[in-house]
């Protein structure tokens, strides 16, 4: 198998709309976590009739593309590896994601397993840096949203700005060390889009009822999340993220 990640480009693959001022202060792209954060994990899912979209996740990735700016999903699919999954299975997955989400600049997508070497998976940058070359964005001004440890290791690892959002498999030590966290996408959507990064809490939307828990009933068996050699629990490596948090409020 090769080391590489796979790349799958949609129709619109610019990080930036020609429209937009240059000194806007926005990111280039936004990039997604796709099990647990788009959408319910569902263990190695090769079944779109299982997609299931995490709360907010339509608003929160309408409203990045509204302000000009590249979405894409970067996702580890250690299924591949393991023979739980084909590449079919898995695109049959990203198209019903992008029925239900609309339609994405670029997938990153890891086919490795966590003892393959590859520098794609994450926690590693590759995932990152590869759908930034694809879009023609700076890694640097770029964003990653996911909800485990190693989506912000990873973003960390490239230059990139992460943000957490936690849910019920979050671990604890993940949360408390990430530099940003957000309640749900939404919330996590207006961080980015919001002041630069400091220490200050987004302010909440007034016309918005207080959110109630912002993932789907999981899937059968939750905790086979892969969370690193074992693999039985979700994909992660290790969690080599900074300890000061900053929280944004719910939206």
């Amino acid at each position: 198998m090769t080391m590489r990640p796979w790349i799958f480009t949609g129709p619109s693959a610019s990080s930036r709309d020609p429209a937009r001022d240059p000194g806007d202060g926005l990111p280039d792209a936004v990039l997604f976590d796709r099990d647990g954060t788009l959408v319910a994990d569902v263990p190695y899912n090769g079944d779109p009739a299982r997609v299931r979209p995490m709360r907010t996740a339509r608003a929160a990735v309408d409203a990045v593309r509204a302000r000009g700016i590249a979405v894409g999903v970067v996702s580890n699919q250690s299924g591949v590896a393991r023979g739980l999954l084909t590449r079919a299975r898995v695109e049959a997955v990203q198209r019903r994601v992008e029925e239900l989400l609309g339609p994405f600049a670029v997938w990153a997508v890891c086919p490795h397993g966590p003892d393959d070497g590859c520098a794609c998976r994450k926690p590693a940058p590759g995932l990152v840096l590869a759908a930034c070359a694809r879009l023609g964005a700076d890694p640097s001004r770029s964003v990653v949203i996911g909800d485990i440890g190693a989506d912000v290791a990873a973003a960390r690892a490239a230059g990139a700005r992460g943000v957490l959002v936690p849910t019920p498999v979050t671990r604890p030590e993940e949360t408390a060390a990430a530099v940003e966290t957000a309640p749900d996408l939404l919330a996590a959507v207006r961080l980015v889009l919001g002041p630069a990064p400091g220490r200050q809490q987004a302010v909440p939307d007034p016309e918005r009822p207080e959110p109630g828990p912002q993932w789907p009933e999981p899937g059968p068996d939750p905790q086979r999340r892969e969370r690193g050699p074992d693999p039985q629990r979700r994909e992660r490596g290790p969690d080599r993220s900074p300890t000061a948090v900053r929280t944004a409020a719910p939206s």
